[in-house]
Formats: C-alpha cells, structure tokens, sequence
C-alpha cells in the first residue's frame, strides 16, 4: 500500500497513560522536534472549495530536513475520511519551493506549528502532537502489510482497543481545518 496512508487521530488531554503503555510494549520515543507546517491553495483548483476538505500541499520544516508532501484523502465527498493517497519528498532548499509555489500562483492558507513526538512498533507509528492554538493530539498510523485499506484499518483499530487506554473525542480533520475554523 505504498503512497497510501491509514491513520487514526484523537484528542489527548493527558498523555501519561498511553506512553506508559507504549514503554510497556517496548515502544521508545524519538526527541521531540518542532514541525512548521505551511499549507498552500492550488490556483487552479481551490482546496477549501467543498464542504469536506479533501486536498492540501504541505512544505513542513524541522530540524531534520525539510520536505513537500500532498494529500489526497478518500472519500473526496465524505466527510469522514479513511485514508489519504500521500506523496512526500526531502527538499533541499525550502526557500526554493516556497518561491516556486508563489510564482506559480500558490497562496498561503495556514500554518501549523508543532512539537511532535514519535513511538515505533513493528506495525503501528504512535505520534504525540502538541499544536500551537489547538492542543495536544494522538495520532495511530498502521505501517505493517495489508491487503487494501479495510484490512489496514481494522487492523489499527484492534490495535488502538487493545491498549486499554482512555483517549479523547476521535478527530477526522487535520490540523490546517481546526486551525482554519473548519468542522470538515
């Protein structure tokens, strides 16, 4: 499923728990590293046209690279979505790419700024997100194998019940639409 992305995200007003958890399963975090997110509007197609959100060009920077990342999620009419056609790439220069997505008419929308913090199991990615004006997040992202996009995320989801662990309310938005004000 590659270029595809599974993932399941929750509002987390005490972590604690879960990374005690985590630790418990032999789970270690990464540092903690703060991500600029710019999101930008496409002049040909306006993203934040529909009622549901289903597109967004990000040029993230930290510490550790930069890179330019489109999504796609699916269903493009729904407003609950189940995963994201997603093409990522390490850029070199980030001053370049904002540069030419000026010049080819990209506008700004928003920008994210996070703390995030990052647990590896064999086939699931725990990341802890702390957003600037939003709030503190978890998301679950399934890594393993799996036969489609049903597989993958009942798989995620068996996994995030096993943990046994009280999370917040489910967020099926992204960060730019709780910034922007967007319910979808």
């Amino acid at each position: 499923m590659q270029y595809i992305e599974v993932e399941k995200k929750f509002a987390l007003p005490d972590p604690a728990a879960l990374k005690a958890k985590l630790e418990a399963l032999g789970a270690k975090p990464s540092e903690p590293t703060r991500q600029v997110d710019a999101y930008f509007n496409a002049p040909h197609r306006d993203f934040t046209a529909r009622e549901a959100i289903s597109e967004w060009l990000r040029v993230r920077t930290e510490a550790r690279g930069s890179s330019v990342n489109f999504k796609r999620w699916h269903p493009i009419n729904e407003l609950i979505k189940t995963h994201a056609d997603e093409y990522e790439t390490k850029v070199d220069d980030v001053e370049a790419i904002r540069r030419l997505l000026e010049a080819l008419d990209f506008t700004p929308l928003v920008t994210v700024d996070k703390t995030r913090e990052e647990w590896k199991l064999p086939d699931v990615e725990v990341v802890f997100d702390h957003v600037v004006d939003a709030g503190d997040f978890v998301e679950f992202e399934y890594k393993a194998d799996a036969a489609n996009v049903e597989d993958a995320t009942e798989q995620l989801e068996q996994f995030i019940a096993s943990l046994g662990v009280q999370l917040g309310e489910p967020i099926n938005r992204g960060y730019p639409h709780i910034l922007l004000g967007r319910e979808h």
